[in-house]
């Protein structure tokens, strides 16, 4: 899965180590997301290679969800590849046919609503998570991928604190856990009116 910064102001700062992280997929060929520390980046440095879906697996996907209409897998496999690409609009795509096939696939459920942050759609990201918590209100990925949209994609910082302190009541030694607890501690140190009344973690 892609590394990509995700970054915003508040009051004139940065949220340091908060600033690189990025959302985690839920496919089981995807890690969880990991914080990495923000990179300024010169405008000597070479840009990033374009990333390139592998066009025979796509073939290959698209071959089996013709052949097998009711099948959401090949649909689920051709999102990944899209997403792996960075190309989130056809990923979109899949992940909403595999996930009409597959209604109560939290998974499915939850990278459709990181494709639609990625896309700039921090709504319908949102949208598709409550969609997500329906199904099951304890996913914790989904929680952890609540509270970076609402952080960085709607600037909601009491929003996000309430997510991660989900995450961390519910699985306080995962990863997304231990990520949760630095995001707290980084609110409460750049921005105390937005974490002071709260505690958690």
């Amino acid at each position: 899965m892609k590394s990509d910064a995700i970054a915003f102001g508040v009051a004139g700062m940065l949220f340091g180590l908060i600033a690189g992280w990025i959302i985690g997929s839920q496919q089981a060929k995807f890690q969880p997301a990991t914080p990495q520390p923000a990179v300024q980046q010169s405008s000597a440095a070479p840009a990033a290679p374009p990333k390139i879906v592998d066009e025979n697996q796509v073939a290959a996907f698209k071959a089996i969800a013709d052949r097998e209409t009711s099948n959401p897998v090949p649909r689920t496999h051709l999102g990944n590849l899209y997403f792996d690409a960075e190309r989130y609009d056809d990923a979109i795509k899949w992940y909403a046919e595999a996930l009409a096939l597959s209604p109560k696939d939290v998974d499915i459920s939850t990278d459709l609503g990181i494709s639609y942050y990625y896309t700039n759609q921090p709504d319908k990201a949102l949208q598709q998570f409550d969609r997500s918590l329906a199904l099951n209100p304890k996913h914790v990925k989904t929680l952890w991928n609540v509270g970076v949209v609402k952080a960085f994609g709607k600037q909601d910082l009491e929003g996000a604190q309430v997510a991660w302190q989900q995450v961390v009541q519910l699985a306080p030694e995962s990863a997304e856990g231990r990520q949760a607890k630095v995001a707290l501690e980084r609110l409460r140190a750049a921005h105390p009116p937005a974490a002071g009344g709260q505690q958690g973690g």
